[in-house]
C-alpha cells in the first residue's frame, strides 16, 4: 500500500505470486478479483487465471505470476519502452527474498543500470523463501547490498508511512531498489504450516509473536483511530461492505462456458 499509494495512475507495477494487496493498492476492482478467485467469467482473467494470474492493466497492475521472478524482466522491458517512447511513466517490480536467488533478477538489475530506466525494484523480504531461512540461501541479510549501480535502501516494510515517503524519494533516483524488511504471520501454504509455530513450520514461537506486534495492519489502524475513531469505525464499515459485496458478487456470476474454455488461449 505504501508503494502504490505513492504512485501516480500512468505508472505501471507488476506482481509476484502473492499479488492480492498490489492488485487493490494499485486501483483493481475488488468485485473481479473476487470472482477471478472463484474461477468466474467475470474475473479480471475471465476465471481462467484463478488467484495467481491476476491483473488490471487499466489501473496500471500488468500482472502477477507464480512463477518466482517471473515479472522482473517484463517490468524492465515495460520501463525501457517508457524510455524509448519518452512517456512520463514509472515502472514497480515487486519480488520477494527469495527471486534474489534468480539469475533473471541481476540480469534485470544490470540493465535496468546500464540503460538508466525508469524502474523500481521493490524486494519484499520477509526472511524465509517457503520454509528455508534468508541465511541458507543468500551469503549476506542485507539485500540491498547485492544490486550493481542502483540507489539503493533497506526499510522498515511494515512502517506504511517510512514505505510511502522512500518511494517518493526513490523516483528522484531512479533505477532504484528497495528493501523492505517484512514478515508473514501465517505459513507458507496449507492448513498445517498456518498453524504458527507447529508441525511443517519450522519458525520459533517468539519470532512470530515478535513480528505480530509489528503488524502494520494492527498499526496503521491504530495510528487512525488515534487521529479519529470515528473515521476509523467508518472506514472499517465502508471495507466490510465492499468485501461483502464482492464475495457476493462473485457467488452470483456466473461460470464460464466450456465452449469458450480456448478462447484467449494463446501457444
Amino acid at each position: 500500500m505504501g508503494v502504490c499509494s505513492a504512485l501516480r495512475p500512468q505508472d505501471q507495477v507488476f506482481g509476484n505470486h502473492r499479488s492480492h494487496g498490489h492488485y487493490l493498492a494499485k486501483g483493481g476492482d475488488m468485485n473481479k478479483l473476487a470472482a477471478e478467485i472463484w474461477g468466474k467469467e467475470t474475473g479480471c482473467s475471465k476465471g481462467r487465471g484463478g488467484s495467481m494470474h491476476i491483473a488490471a492493466p487499466e489501473v496500471g497492475f500488468m500482472g502477477a505470476t507464480p512463477i518466482v521472478a517471473g515479472t522482473v524482466s517484463l517490468a524492465v522491458g515495460a520501463a525501457l519502452a517508457a524510455k524509448i517512447k519518452r512517456e512520463d511513466r514509472i515502472v514497480v517490480s515487486f519480488f520477494g527474498d527469495g527471486a534474489m536467488g534468480e539469475g533473471v533478477v541481476y540480469e534485470s538489475l544490470n540493465l535496468a543500470a546500464l540503460w538508466e530506466l525508469p524502474i523500481i525494484f521493490v524486494c519484499e523480504n520477509n526472511g524465509y523463501a517457503t520454509h528455508m531461512p534468508l541465511k541458507k540461501h543468500f551469503p549476506t541479510k542485507d539485500l540491498y547490498l547485492a544490486p550493481l549501480d542502483e540507489w539503493c535502501i533497506q526499510i522498515d516494510g511494515n512502517d506504511v508511512k517510512e514505505v510511502y515517503d522512500t518511494t517518493q524519494e526513490a523516483k528522484h533516483h531512479l533505477p532504484a531498489f528497495i528493501e523492505a524488511k517484512t514478515y508473514r504471520l501465517c505459513g507458507h501454504v496449507g492448513p498445517d504450516d498456518n498453524i504458527l509455530g507447529e508441525h511443517l513450520d519450522i519458525r520459533p514461537k517468539e519470532e512470530i509473536e515478535e513480528w505480530e506486534k509489528r503488524d502494520p495492519i494492527k498499526t496503521t489502524r491504530h495510528l487512525i483511530y488515534l487521529r479519529d475513531p470515528y473515521d476509523l469505525r467508518s472506514l472499517e464499515d465502508e471495507v466490510a461492505t465492499e468485501v461483502n459485496g464482492a464475495i457476493e458478487y462473485a457467488r452470483s456470476s456466473p461460470w464460464p462456458k466450456k465452449e469458450d474454455l480456448l478462447r484467449d488461449v494463446y501457444a
